[in-house]
This record gives structure tokens, sequence and C-alpha cells, in this order.
């Protein structure tokens, strides 16, 4: 893996991705950051060697390179999960190549369904905590050791300064910002009730299909790292709906300006 980590690398440098200091992974409905980004250079995931491609119809697949509030940022325009067949190895190897290309700080955002029932569609929930229930881990391989320690403390998986600082702003521009454990699962499906329920047994706030494998991986390789949910439905297992994908994503998009304003604020104190 180090040296295919080394060719991407190498490719991207040569696209002009200098020494950035964030690395950003955009989640689902929260594509619009983008417009706030002074772009340097952009490449499409299939472009790059090495790099997986995005399958899901609503995630752009570009890593993005420019400047935002002053600092240098590459952005995942798009994500990779399991439930679309790759590997947890796969899902996390963009991370390995921001850290080698030079960040040190990895913000994370995805759409989420509320568990807790006092969180309500369209708020935002920064993740304290995770629970893994993707049946494995991103470290689970031969050689894991010539990348990072094998045996990676997750005792404070989310930055705790970044975590502050992102209650502050929250505060400070009015946006509700819950604080709750993340669980994720491998999904494309979504929980029946009986899960919901054993979800909300285990401690869970909310639920998503992402962000726990690249937060392994980044605690791994020692970058700080915070990330906030979108709440895009409400999971009640006494009163639950059919899923509905659009309005999931129309929910995404609507709590949007509120993610970036977090964001924005949050990359000019880094």
């Amino acid at each position: 893996m180090i040296k295919l980590i080394e060719e991407t690398v190498e490719y991207l440098q040569s696209k002009g991705f200098e020494n950035p200091e964030i690395g950003i992974i955009l989640g689902t409905g929260l594509g619009q950051l983008i417009d706030e980004i002074e772009i340097l250079h952009q490449v499409s995931y299939n472009h790059i060697p090495n790099f997986p491609t995005a399958t899901v119809e609503f995630h752009k697949g570009k890593l993005i390179f420019g400047l935002l509030e002053g600092k240098k940022v590459i952005v995942m325009q798009g994500r990779f999960h399991v439930y679309e067949g790759y590997s947890l190895q796969d899902v996390t190897y963009p991370v390995r190549v921001m850290e080698k290309l030079g960040i040190h700080t990895l913000l994370v955002s995805n759409a989420s369904g509320a568990v807790n029932l006092n969180f309500k569609k369209g708020e935002l929930m920064l993740i304290e905590d995770h629970i893994n229930l993707q049946g494995s881990s991103p470290l689970a391989f031969k050689g894991v050791e010539h990348l990072g320690t094998r045996f990676t403390d997750m005792s404070q998986p989310y930055d705790k300064t970044i975590n502050d600082q992102f209650k502050a702003i929250a505060k400070g521009n009015n946006i509700t910002l819950h604080q709750g454990v993340y669980a994720s699962v491998v999904g494309p499906q979504l929980e029946t009730r009986a899960e919901y329920r054993m979800l909300k047994i285990l401690g869970a706030d909310a639920v998503g299909m992402s962000t726990v494998p690249e937060v392994i991986v980044a605690n791994h390789l020692k970058l700080k790292v915070a990330a906030v949910s979108v709440l895009t439905d409400e999971c009640d297992p006494d009163n639950l709906l059919p899923v509905n994908i659009s309005e999931i994503i129309e929910m995404a998009e609507k709590a949007e300006p509120n993610m970036i304003t977090l964001f924005k604020e949050l990359i000019k104190l880094l």
C-alpha cells in the first residue's frame, strides 16, 4: 500500500496539490461548501492513480485543492462506502493520501438518521463518540504497522479542542448543534424498527453508513479529526414511515448553510 500511496501523492503533487493543511470530506447533499472555496486545482477521482471511483448518484467524484478562509484545503467532493462494494482499505485510502500530502486536521460531514428522538431532522449533531457496526476495521490488514501503530488508541477519537470550538461557533451563530454518539452500519438498506430499538439501547444518537472508517484511519495517522452529522430523518420505531431518499437529500441541503457556517468559522481558527 505504501507504494500505491506514493504513486497517488506524486500524481497529485504534479497537479499542484501542494502542502494542504486541512482535509474535508463532504457527505450526502453537502456539496455547496465548494462554492466558498477559491479552487486552485481539481481532479476527477477516475483520473487519480489507485483511487476508488464514487458510484453513488448524489456523490460527485472530485478531489479539490484550494483556499478557504486563508487556509489550504483539500476537499473530497463525494466519498466511498462499504455498501458500494469497496473494502474498508479502499474507503479510507484517500485519508492516507491526504495525510501524506501534508494535512494535520480532518473535518468530516455526513447525513444521518436521528435515533435520539429529542433531535429533529434538519438539525446538526456534533459527533463526540462512535460505535463501529461495520463488522471490521480499516486497520485489519497485513502490514498495517508500517503505516502507523497497529493498536490505535480510540479513547478520544474526536478532537476535544475542535469540538469545543464548534460548540462556541454554533452558540455564537444561533445554530442548533446537538452532541452525541454516531453508529456506523454497512447499509445500503435502512434500518428495521427492531434495529432502531437496538441502536437506542446501544447508546447511539444517530446512525449512518460512513465516517467511522475514515475517523479510525485519521487516528491511526495521528491527525486531529472532527465530524458533524446533518440529521435528515427521525428514526422513531413506533411511527416509522417508508424511506424517501429525495426528502433526505432535500433535508441535507436545507441544513447545509448552517454546516457551511460551522466549517468556515472553524477553519479560521485552525
